[in-house]
């Protein structure tokens, strides 16, 4: 049973690794973006946090770089299973064509509350995440809703008692108030590796599917994470 176990993780590796890839070397033909990542997580106490966030991506691999964002924020765990997070920060949307090409597509300022709710199903974590953004945008205020669920499992040999390698899948979607009410939709395969007790790494394929907004066009990128616990 055990050697069973250990040969699907790395046939689930493998698959990852195959999508990657693959996806990397046909970038030319759909146009492989970028999407970087670093965050970095200061707990306070067992239940009190604060984080920051740095994005940066490019709608061709490490090319044509038309987007940032820098977001700040709280979390609070109101049960082992349950957090709630509040947090605000800077969105640039810049045209398409070339390196943070003028005018901006959007230059916007988002604050955002959420609500985490965790649970496990055997061997499996799943994640269901609820956000609700306030967009004072160049075009003026906006409302949007988004709802994510995730399932993800962990494994590999154990560091400081956590597995050293997490395997997710995720699914997110992205809509408004006012028509045509739906927005967005993005899908991500990921894969985590723990550098130490306090940072981690994560290589991942994402797709984005856009539906009538004027800030960012639907894209396939790959995902480098950088992650720092403090």
């Amino acid at each position: 049973m055990r050697n069973f176990t250990t040969g699907i993780n790395r046939a689930l590796i493998g698959v990852l690794f195959c999508c990657v890839w693959s996806t990397k070397l046909s970038a030319q033909s759909f146009d492989l973006g970028s999407w970087n990542i670093v965050n970095v997580r200061y707990h306070y106490n067992d239940k009190l946090s604060y984080f920051g966030e740095a994005q940066l991506r490019s709608l061709k691999f490490y090319n044509h770089f038309h987007y940032y964002e820098y977001k700040g924020g709280m979390d609070f765990k109101i049960h082992k299973d349950v957090k709630l997070a509040l947090a605000a920060g800077s969105y640039q949307t810049y045209k398409e064509g070339g390196d943070f090409v003028l005018p901006k597509n959007n230059n916007e300022i988002r604050v955002w509350p959420q609500l985490i709710l965790n649970q496990s199903l055997g061997k499996l974590s799943i994640e269901q995440r609820y956000r609700t953004e306030f967009r004072f945008t160049q075009s003026g205020f906006r409302n949007r809703f988004r709802y994510r669920v995730g399932i993800s499992k962990s494994f590999g040999s154990s560091k400081h008692g956590v597995k050293s390698y997490k395997l997710s899948l995720s699914n997110e979607i992205f809509f408004t108030n006012i028509e045509p009410y739906f927005e967005r939709n993005r899908f991500m395969l990921a894969i985590n590796y723990k550098l130490s007790n306090s940072s981690s790494i994560q290589l991942g394929y994402l797709h984005q599917l856009d539906y009538k907004i004027n800030d960012e066009t639907g894209r396939d990128f790959m995902v480098v994470g950088y992650n720092f616990d403090l």
